[in-house]
């Protein structure tokens, strides 16, 4: 059944990194609820198809192709888990966001007929890392993602002055075992070497691929919605929680920790940044406009995602 909170009013939306993991989840929600889909793709679009041609490396876009689009859904940008941070790695992930982004608004800005709104991936990165619970009115952090996030959400300004609606959506971690944290611990886990990582008191905010679509439908119909939106559940809970709870749903036991020093050995500062620090975030916006989440409770979301077909 369509999701009352979600039921987006519009005919068209277009989507950026429409092959990762929410991209895709995305494509088949808006398709389920008979919204013509069309995705920002690299690679030249099959005759006949809805896709839409960008290549951000060489500033080119197929603007004619957004001119009436009623929402833009922008996720494109490398993975920050895919390999050591080294200098060139850094710059190739903070190009893949800013580029990119500033193209698209600046093409969306200059269009005769405007989107309705944008909807521009960010995370929860913005804020750092520590103990403190961060709400969006938060001030950023000091580190490397943070450094980004805000970048990145700074790349949309001309798409705001131009008079779009935009929501910056801050992702915590997103569950699901099609990609993403959650897919890379389960084959650990299920043999059985699944354990808390650190120290093990580090802050994990979580979120549901179910919720996160939702919330994404949600930040598109409500008109009210505009700027940071963090797109995390409720409750964070610490990686030794995580642990425990996933080890739980699983059936497996978790008595194989990853200690510091290892972790930073082996992953240098991407590790002790993504898995070694966290932080406590809740979502104040969502809050106030109502939006209720399906999967409050760790273990809920993680039987519902791992259980689906």
């Amino acid at each position: 059944m369509p999701d009352s909170q979600s039921s987006p009013s519009m005919s068209s939306v277009v989507i950026s990194g429409a092959t990762g993991l929410v991209g895709r989840r995305l494509v088949a929600h808006f398709t389920d609820q008979d919204v013509r889909v069309r995705r920002l793709l690299r690679r030249r679009p099959e005759p006949g198809s809805d896709d839409i041609a960008w290549n951000p490396a060489t500033g080119k876009i197929d603007a004619d192709s957004l001119d009436g689009c009623d929402a833009v859904i922008h996720l494109a940008g490398k993975s920050i888990a895919a390999s050591r941070w080294t200098n060139h790695c850094k710059e190739a992930i903070r190009d893949s966001r800013l580029t990119g982004t500033r193209l698209l608004c600046s093409t969306l800005a200059d269009l005769k007929t405007k989107p309705k709104v944008l909807i521009s991936a960010s995370a929860i990165g913005f804020y750092g890392n520590g103990d403190t619970l961060r709400t969006e009115q938060s001030p950023a952090g000091n580190d490397f993602l943070a450094h980004l996030c805000r970048a990145w959400e700074e790349a949309t300004q001309p798409a705001q002055d131009a008079g779009i609606r935009v929501v910056h959506l801050r992702t915590g971690i997103v569950l699901s075992k099609e990609g993403g944290a959650l897919a890379k611990m389960l084959m650990p886990f299920k043999m059985c070497m699944g354990g808390i990582i650190g120290s093990g008191k580090q802050m994990m905010s979580w979120i549901s691929l179910h919720d996160l679509v939702r919330v994404v439908a949600f930040a598109i119909a409500k008109a009210a919605l505009a700027g940071p939106i963090n797109a995390v559940a409720p409750v964070p809970v610490t990686n030794r929680e995580f642990t425990k709870t996933l080890g739980s749903v699983l059936g497996r036991p978790t008595f194989m920790p990853l200690p510091a020093p290892v972790v930073q050995l082996l992953f240098g500062e991407m590790g002790k940044s993504l898995l070694l620090e966290g932080v406590p975030v809740q979502s104040a916006v969502l809050n106030q406009h109502g939006f209720v989440f399906e999967y409050t409770s760790l273990e809920q979301a993680l039987r519902f995602e791992l259980s689906r077909p």
